[in-house]
């Protein structure tokens, strides 16, 4: 094997530990919020702001810096990411108060609008020329395993170790500045401009890219939406109605969702491309209904059996949604156009936390719960219309092109 070879898959592999490392700081709090309310004192409604303000720094931070990986290149903002995500670990660390979650929680949203969209573009430029039909598997993996790794990992270290606020963040900590040698000894793969133009942008998708780009957006939207209520709501769900207050239990439950979010992407290799937009939203149709009949039952199988159908439909869309896009994007715009596409997906993770939190108050969980359940599945449904559409209008549009010629 030539030595260029080798130093593309350590590349490749680095990439990746570098950006499922980053991105499991994001989701680490999600099993403590139990314990946050215990010993701070607040409701659900903090959860929900809390949750919101990830958000907004995660869409800032796409909106901010989303295109300067372009400019600057890659590694640049890859050391950015890693830095802003060690800030907020600290914050954690420190932190005994509900401001300091929420500025915890806010940094921590930059780390991850910052990383994404760069991450992502970084792994599928690095792959080797054997690996790039599977690259694009190996970058929604890595995000979606550090994703369900991070629930998982936060419920193992606050259940059985001692330090059940601290000790996760400790280890996120060591784990970031691991990274940090590994962005050091990447590649670079995009030459810096000469002249540089570092401005917040505006969310443009080139019109060569729109017709793929819509149809992706909405049914991530819809999958999202499903990663935004487990992650916010399950938690309270299996505590309050569920009487499960099991950090493990909880922590797992959320990472199943990841985790068959992979499976869903890895099946994808296996089935028709026709059918992968189809299947997704189909997964998560069905997911939703299981979630509904879980919370109206208070049956733990059930939330479970939602978590892995969900996840499958959340993988296929995702997986499915990003390779379109990426593919068809310009080169010197594809951090740009991947980090569109991810504010897309998180204003489908943090618009239904929102409308929870403020609804919950009105009305109980369980039916509220169940409300946005079913609201969830008609997203995909909408999602799913709206994709048949557009490929019939792309079709349309291709066969009008052909007779003219």
């Amino acid at each position: 094997m030539t030595e260029p070879v080798l130093h593309a898959r350590r590349d490749f592999f680095l990439a990746a530990f570098t950006l499922l490392v980053t991105m499991t700081g994001t989701t680490l709090p999600t099993p403590l919020y139990t314990i946050y309310q215990q010993q701070l004192g607040f409701g659900e409604t903090w959860i929900t702001i809390v949750f919101a303000i990830y958000a907004l720094g995660v869409t800032a931070a796409l909106l901010a810096v989303g295109s300067w990986s372009d400019q600057l290149g890659r590694r640049p903002i890859l050391f950015a990411g890693l830095g802003i995500g060690a800030l907020s670990t600290v914050i954690f660390l420190c932190t005994d108060s509900i401001s300091g979650l929420l500025i915890g929680r806010l940094v921590s949203g930059v780390s991850a609008g910052i990383m994404t969209g760069t991450g992502t573009v970084a792994i599928l430029e690095l792959a080797p020329k054997a690996w790039r039909k599977s690259a694009t598997l190996a970058a929604t993996a890595a995000n979606m395993f550090a994703l369900g790794f991070g629930p998982l990992l936060a419920g193992i270290t606050s259940e059985y170790l001692p330090y059940p606020l601290k000790l996760a963040f400790g280890l996120h900590l060591l784990l970031l500045l691991i990274a940090v040698p590994c962005v050091y000894l990447i590649r670079e793969t995009v030459k810096r401009a000469d002249t540089l133009e570092l401005k917040i942008q505006k969310p443009s998708v080139p019109a060569s890219v729109r017709a793929l780009f819509w149809p992706a957006a909405i049914a991530g939207l819809a999958a999202f939406s499903v990663a935004g209520l487990f992650t916010s709501m399950v938690p309270s769900i299996m505590h309050q109605l569920m009487h499960q207050t099991h950090g493990v239990v909880i922590g797992a439950v959320i990472c199943s969702l990841f985790v068959a979010s992979i499976l869903g992407q890895a099946s994808l290799q296996l089935l028709p491309k026709p059918w992968h937009m189809t299947l997704g939203c189909i997964g998560l149709m069905a997911g939703m209904v299981a979630l509904g009949f879980s919370i109206a039952t208070e049956q733990m199988p059930l939330l479970l059996i939602a978590s892995l159908v969900a996840g499958i439909g959340h993988g296929m869309v995702f997986r499915a949604g990003m390779a379109a896009v990426t593919t068809a994007s310009p080169p010197d715009q594809k951090a740009a156009v991947t980090s569109a596409l991810f504010i897309m997906f998180y204003i489908g993770i943090s618009v239904p936390v929102i409308a929870v939190g403020i609804s919950v108050h009105a009305f109980s969980l369980q039916h509220v719960g169940e409300f946005f359940a079913s609201v969830v599945a008609a997203i995909a449904l909408l999602a799913l219309v709206g994709m048949k559409w557009a490929e019939a209008r792309h079709a349309a549009a291709t066969a009008t092109e052909a007779q003219r010629s």
